[in-house]
């Protein structure tokens, strides 16, 4: 089900993990952030987006990541785009003879049959330089930082001043973070990302996260610093008093306690 969260703007939401996937009104159909995650919700999206006289022009995947880079054949074969890495990563990873089996052996075993495989990560990579969006729609932002993944980007709707934060400012989630390779610092990676999230927060009224709920520009804020707080926490090797983990974390998201565990091993400060 479509919820409309700003003039134009909608929000179809998973119901195992909370994804957001953004729909943004043009005059000539609709742009399609972060399609996901399963075949019944894509097929019910597409089914809504019927109902409403829209059709799909554009896509577009934030990152990486399984979840955000999946589509449905009933979305049609519009566009699909991301940052020149998000492609790159993607195209490496479809070479791979055997990436079919990685990808569902990566899976949440609840949901196993009912990802859709096939047309996974096909985007087109836009310009390293690229700084909108092409489509022909309202003006859209594309600002590509280091944090969460390779090529991570979020999308800013400048008329509608909706930003679409793809992995980042969720009120579920702990911020994680990319894999260390040896030239690179995820925590500091991380923290640019927030940095320049927060650049952008005037020109904000609604964000929409990757997972979870979304917000209006003070939840913003309340976000940004919640997650800048926990990856200091974690970087310097303090306890974290983060509500999304322990007793505070929400009904269902528990499980999250063992991400920050996780983490506090490979990155906390020894």
């Amino acid at each position: 089900m479509l919820t409309t969260v700003a003039d134009g703007v909608h929000v179809h939401q998973s119901e195992l993990l909370a994804n957001n996937v953004a729909v943004v009104e043009g005059e000539a159909g609709v742009l399609v952030v972060d399609a996901g995650i399963t075949d019944d919700e894509m097929s019910c999206l597409a089914r809504d987006l019927h109902e409403r006289g829209l059709s799909v022009v554009a896509g577009f995947a934030t990152h990486p990541d399984w979840d955000h880079a999946l589509w449905h054949p009933a979305l049609g074969d519009a566009p699909r785009y991301g940052t020149a890495r998000c492609a790159a990563r993607l195209v490496e990873l479809r070479s791979r003879p055997d990436w079919k089996s990685e990808f569902v052996e990566g899976l949440p075993p609840e949901i196993v049959d009912d990802v859709p495989v096939d047309l996974f990560g096909l985007l087109s990579g836009l310009p390293e330089d690229a700084t909108r969006l092409p489509w022909d729609g309202p003006e859209t932002r594309v600002i590509e930082h280091p944090a969460h993944a390779p090529g991570h980007a979020a999308l800013l709707v400048t008329d509608r001043r909706v930003l679409m934060a793809g992995d980042m400012l969720s009120d579920v989630l702990v911020p994680m973070f990319d894999e260390p390779d040896g030239t690179n610092d995820p925590l500091r990676e991380y923290l640019v990302g927030l940095q320049q999230l927060e650049s952008m927060i005037d020109d904000v009224d609604v964000f929409i996260a990757g997972h979870g709920s979304s917000g209006d520009q003070a939840e913003m804020r309340r976000r940004i610093d919640l997650d800048r707080t926990y990856v200091h926490a974690l970087r310097d090797g303090d306890p974290s008093e983060d509500p999304r983990i322990g007793s505070g974390a929400q009904p269902g998201w528990e499980w999250v306690a063992s991400i920050h565990d996780g983490q506090r091993e490979k990155f906390g400060k020894r």
